[in-house]
């Protein structure tokens, strides 16, 4: 039986979102073939496992986690990845994994910072690759990757928050030529944190100021008109992709707003489609008609946007994207990538006939055969170009440093 290590929490301001989403998750991994251990990144950086960590009464209390579980570290000794025990007078192994399930979100985790962590130890893992989960975090390098390879973007311009406070009126100059209504997001930021509609130039400076408490580089966009917004997401790597059915998002807000996501009535009752009510919140799926009434040539423009970007970014995993539609013009935009959404985007799946289980066996699947495929290229050279080296006394010591 293949051990699964499943990561989440971690750092980030999605802390509480990662945690639902993983437990929800865990609890429909398939029992026969999967040893599902959780692996919880608490707030301090701190990392704890344990059954407990599996059900979500345990989260009611974030300080008595450590009560409830064992703090470990995950490491690598000879060819197995263990958990070892951080506390105690014997530190030894608590459990061994297979296989790494990051169900993270949010900057400090989703970012690369934990798929770079893992990809060091050797481990196969789930979902984006150091580089993709980095890029995928960053509105603004996703934005300029995606644009150079035929996705269709939304007109936008970027600063630093140094450059806001040190050349104001340039920065607000570039925005008048991108012309108003514009929307302002933190760039590495998730959920909708941090995001505001600045409808005139008399809004645009308090909406700048609360994106900057979230994060030190700033996107703003121009408002499409006749908005519609969608998701689709996609499954599995850039040799073998397969799109979600289209979900229409509806909100009463100029965006879905982080409490139209998580905290509206219908995730707060645990309600809408297929979502188990012992998980508590997650995405509020009342929001949504799955599948989007679109016409069939819309939907084209969806599904192909949504395979290049995928693409584009070496995308791996379940990523699910946020489109932007003109009714008007009909022209479609890609939003942004959600490299590791919440829920993994299951319910996008569910009316095509892949439930939530078959879902995760096949991300699971995927990353074993991406790490074999791995294993086959060359990383490294057995000759030691240091064998020859004399330190001091060799050619490099006898030079004459310039003064």
């Amino acid at each position: 039986m293949l051990k699964v290590g499943v990561i989440f929490g971690g750092e980030s301001v999605e802390h509480e979102v990662s945690i639902i989403t993983a437990v929800q998750a865990m609890s429909f991994m398939d029992s026969n073939k999967y040893k599902v251990i959780p692996i919880y990144i608490g707030k301090d950086r701190n990392w704890y496992t344990g059954d407990r960590l599996k059900d979500m009464s345990a989260y009611k209390d974030l300080k008595q986690i450590p009560v409830l579980a064992a703090e470990v570290t995950l490491t690598k000794k000879d060819d197995e990845f263990i958990l070892q025990k951080k506390r105690g007078i014997f530190k030894g192994t608590y459990e061994t994994i297979d296989i790494a399930f990051p169900i993270v979100h949010g900057k400090g985790v989703e970012d690369g910072s934990l798929a770079g962590y893992l990809e060091s130890l050797g481990i196969p893992f789930v979902g984006p690759s150091t580089l993709s989960a980095s890029i995928g975090q960053d509105k603004v390098v996703q934005k300029a990757i995606m644009k150079e390879e035929g996705v269709n973007v939304v007109d936008y311009v970027w600063f630093f928050d140094f450059e806001y406070t040190e050349n104001e009126e340039e920065v607000l100059g570039k925005i008048d030529k991108l012309g108003y209504p514009v929307i302002v997001k933190p760039a590495k930021l998730g959920s909708s944190v941090g995001i505001d509609v600045a409808k005139s130039k008399k809004d645009i400076k308090k909406v700048i100021e609360e994106a900057i408490k979230y994060d030190d580089k700033i996107l703003v966009e121009k408002v499409i008109e006749n908005l519609q917004e969608v998701d689709c997401a996609v499954l599995g790597n850039p040799s073998s992709m397969e799109c979600s059915l289209i979900g229409e998002m509806h909100t009463d807000n100029a965006f879905l707003t982080f409490d139209d996501k998580y905290i509206g009535e219908g995730a707060k009752k645990g309600s809408g489609a297929k979502q188990p009510a012992k998980t508590g919140g997650t995405i509020n799926t009342n929001l949504m008609d799955i599948p989007a009434k679109l016409d069939k040539a819309v939907e084209e423009k969806v599904y192909d946007n949504c395979k290049k970007a995928f693409r584009a970014l070496n995308l791996s995993g379940v990523t699910r994207f946020d489109l932007i539609i003109n009714k008007k013009t009909k022209e479609v935009y890609i939003n942004e990538p959600n490299t590791i959404p919440g829920c993994l985007s299951f319910f996008f799946f569910v009316p095509k006939g892949k439930k939530y289980p078959k879902l995760l066996d096949e991300m699971i699947t995927t990353a074993i055969k991406e790490y074999k495929n791995r294993l086959k290229k060359v990383t490294s050279f057995e000759s030691n170009v240091l064998s020859t080296y004399n330190g001091a006394k060799g050619k490099m010591g006898k030079m004459k440093m310039p003064h």
